[in-house]
């Protein structure tokens, strides 16, 4: 061995003594230290990160219906998936795993100040009085049903920071946003997307509406639950709902018919697709929807437009009308109703006078899936129910 070799060996030898000697001190005992530095605080102690394809993730959120998102744990750390993407949300004194992929968001907790432009969601954040999260919204207080949110904006609580194909982003980072919470919407402009991005704004999509079935969406609340460190009392409040809608759930289908839909400016007609959330709705509420085979495979919408004809041949007949106030003006009279289209006077709900029209804030209120379904199981009965014991619904006069 020449003596290089022996003075590179001595070196490593040393380095590693000393290495050991330092981290030795790091975890003595106070008590065992020399009394000169023994009331000096010892430097805590900081795990290394790991390695994102070493993370362990083995434990799960249980869902019952939901099938549009998924979240797993891995000690403090929550993976969620949407749609195919991926989030992991850190702790505030979280370390960021090593070797993330460059697709998977990070979202640090907690969060406080959202960028909400997901109007369905607001009502997750109302039923977890986590309102206050909101600091930014994507809807004029004027365009909010939700008094909660309306108030916070009218007391500048909460801002509006411009649509969702405009965002104000010098507003928006002034504010340090530290999530943008979007609707599908947002895929129409995704230069808005890619632009909060690169701000350093993490954007999540939100997709409840997607859900087939309406207790699916409903369940979106444990979503919220994990990402404001509330999942008890999302969980305590999806299984209350549950818990409300079981005797109606229990109760034999009526067989009666139910059709749902909107007259549009051009006399067509829009409807629900039929696997979407509102015809499974009816059909726990105890009907039948009267689209049963309505699909559309050219897009995802849950919606599809139809000529009045196709529409008077399938609902002609129905036992009970739903006007959906959503997308038109808000209905009070049969007579408002044929002026929308003068064939709807053919119609035998229309001449029963069982016909109810939705409110403004029923999509809105997106945790009032289990009233909408109360609703239309009242309607169905052989006795007609006063408006006054309706959530969601009133009958046209």
């Amino acid at each position: 061995m020449n003596e290089d070799t022996v003075m590179k060996h001595r070196k490593f030898f040393f380095a590693l003594l000393l290495a050991l000697l330092l981290c030795a001190c790091g975890q003595q005992d106070p008590e065992q230290r020399d009394p000169e530095y023994r009331d000096l605080p010892l430097e805590p102690y900081t795990p290394p990160a790991i390695s994102w394809n070493d993370v362990q993730w083995d434990e799960h959120l249980e869902l019952e219906y939901a099938q549009m998102f998924s979240v797993d744990y891995s000690g403090n750390f929550k993976r969620i998936t949407i749609d195919q993407n991926v989030y992991v949300l850190v702790p505030e004194e979280g370390l960021p795993f090593l070797d993330m992929p460059e697709d998977v968001t990070v979202l640090r907790q907690p969060l406080q100040n959202i960028y909400l432009q997901a109007t369905a969601a607001m009502d997750c954040f109302r039923q977890l009085d986590a309102i206050d999260a909101v600091t930014l919204s994507g809807t004029q207080a004027e365009g909010w049903y939700i008094e909660e949110a309306r108030e916070a904006m009218e007391e500048g609580k909460m801002v509006f920071a411009g649509k969702y194909s405009a965002p104000d982003y010098e507003l928006i980072l002034s504010k340090n946003c530290d999530l943008a919470l979007e609707s599908t919407m947002i895929y129409h402009n995704p230069e808005v997307k890619e632009q909060l991005e690169r701000c350093g704004i993490p954007v999540l999509v939100e997709r409840s509406s997607y859900e087939s079935h309406p207790l699916g969406r409903m369940e979106w609340i444990k979503l919220y639950g994990v990402l404001l460190g509330k999942e008890s009392e999302a969980a305590a409040y999806y299984d209350r709902q549950l818990e409300q809608l079981a005797p109606v759930l229990e109760q034999e289908n009526t067989g009666k018919t139910v059709a749902f839909f909107a007259v549009n400016s051009n006399g067509s007609v829009t409807v629900r697709k039929s696997g979407d959330y509102i015809a499974k709705a009816i059909d726990l509420a105890g009907g039948v929807y009267v689209f049963q085979d309505l699909t559309e495979e050219e897009n995802a919408l849950s919606t599809m437009n139809i000529q009045m004809e196709t529409f008077y041949d399938a609902a002609r007949d129905a036992d009970v009308l739903i006007y959906n106030s959503a997308i038109d003006a808000n209905l009070e009279t049969i007579e408002q109703l044929i002026a929308k289209s003068a064939p709807l006077a053919d119609f035998r709900a229309v001449q029963e006078g069982k016909v109810w029209c939705t409110g403004k804030s029923m999509f809105q209120e997106s945790q009032a899936v289990g009233d909408i379904i109360l609703d239309i199981n009242a309607i169905l009965s052989d006795e007609i129910p006063s408006d006054e014991d309706l959530h969601y619904l009133h009958r046209l006069t």
